[in-house]
């Protein structure tokens, strides 16, 4: 089974920047949906942004509001969450996650956790005021 390893958490202030990766541990990755999901301490776990097998279709949050890009590099199959003007709010335990081929994913709504069985030990991303 696919392994996924999450890095690029930190700690940054209001307006700051962090770009968080996730590698797989085989190449059939490339046929996976993939998508970031975040928990914040005391709260559950909500979709940010996912996309699709050969990145085609991206969807986000609506929280996101453009600050974030989700994209998968094509040579390794690194998938990455840019993430600009990070505000205090967007602290949370960050991960990635991803479903094999079979079934189907709603592109045009946030990713949702049901909908993904493999998933990442996570990464924390912390911005102070």
């Amino acid at each position: 089974q696919v392994q996924l390893v999450e890095s690029g958490g930190g700690s940054v202030q209001a307006g700051g920047s962090l770009r968080l990766s996730c590698v797989p541990s085989e190449y059939t990755y490339r046929l996976y949906s993939l998508a970031w999901f975040r928990q914040a301490p005391g709260k559950g776990r909500e979709g940010v942004a996912g996309i699709s097998p050969g990145g085609g279709a991206t969807v986000y949050a609506h929280f996101v509001r453009d600050r974030f890009t989700i994209s998968q590099d094509r040579t390794n199959y690194t998938l990455y969450l840019q993430m600009n003007s990070l505000e205090p709010e967007d602290t949370a335990m960050y991960y990635c996650a991803a479903k094999g081929p079979g079934g189907s994913v709603d592109y045009t709504s946030p990713p949702i956790p049901s909908d993904y069985n493999i998933w990442g030990q996570g990464t924390q991303v912390t911005v102070s005021s």
